[in-house]
């Protein structure tokens, strides 16, 4: 196997929908057992099925050439339909009564996209490394510090990214870096909305303890 077909097998794997379907599936099994976890489908369909059939939808019809989306308007008509998309699905949740925890997750998710579309305007920054970093800093408070090892897949993320000549090395940093510092940042907020002490402002008609 060559360095190119290993680079494009990682970055196939490794790609933000699979991260993201892993993620919002253990929030919602740690927030809410069985339960929490058929809401965490739910949120898989709208952060990461949702967006997949979109893309896949664009290579049909020519629009883009690959999953990779390397074009900034074709990135930024991808991300503004994932934006549109996830704040559908956390509507859905908030109102739907999910788990706070994995709707607090997925306003995380929501803001994380957006900020992310406004740098793309600008500048490429690897939204691979970011779902990637965020997803396993996510994780890793939530479940402990065993996790922190698939940080070894985000820095493989990084180098699949690079070898294929998708982003610089400082893209691929900066998308690692604002992934993990996003998660950090708003983590705490996450806690909050688990204990019910702050919460989605959709959440306030459902009836304590949900």
């Amino acid at each position: 196997m060559t360095r190119g077909s290993a680079a494009r097998k990682v970055t196939y794997l490794l790609e933000p929908k699979n991260w993201i379907v892993v993620t919002v599936l253990a929030i919602g099994w740690h927030s809410g057992g069985i339960r929490g976890l058929g809401w965490g489908l739910v949120a898989a369909l709208f952060a990461g099925a949702a967006p997949t059939l979109f893309i896949n939808r664009g290579i049909r019809r020519g629009n883009w050439s690959d999953r990779n989306v390397g074009d900034k308007r074709s990135r930024l008509t991808v991300l503004g339909f994932i934006v549109a998309s996830v704040a559908t699905g956390l509507t859905l949740l908030a109102v739907g009564g999910a788990p706070r925890e994995l709707t607090g997750c997925f306003a995380f998710m929501l803001v994380s996209v957006a900020v992310l579309a406004a740098i793309t305007t600008v500048w490429k920054i690897s939204i691979h490394c970011a779902v990637a970093s965020g997803s396993v800093t996510i994780l890793a408070l939530t479940f402990g510090p065993p996790v922190t090892s698939a940080y070894a897949l985000v820095a493989l993320t990084a180098w699949s990214r690079v070898e294929l000549r998708q982003h610089t090395t400082a893209q691929v940093v900066a998308g690692s870096l604002f992934g993990a510092l996003a998660a950090l940042a708003c983590y705490p907020l996450i806690r909050l909305s688990r204990t019910g002490v702050l919460a989605c402002s959709f959440s306030r008609a459902n009836p304590p303890g949900r």
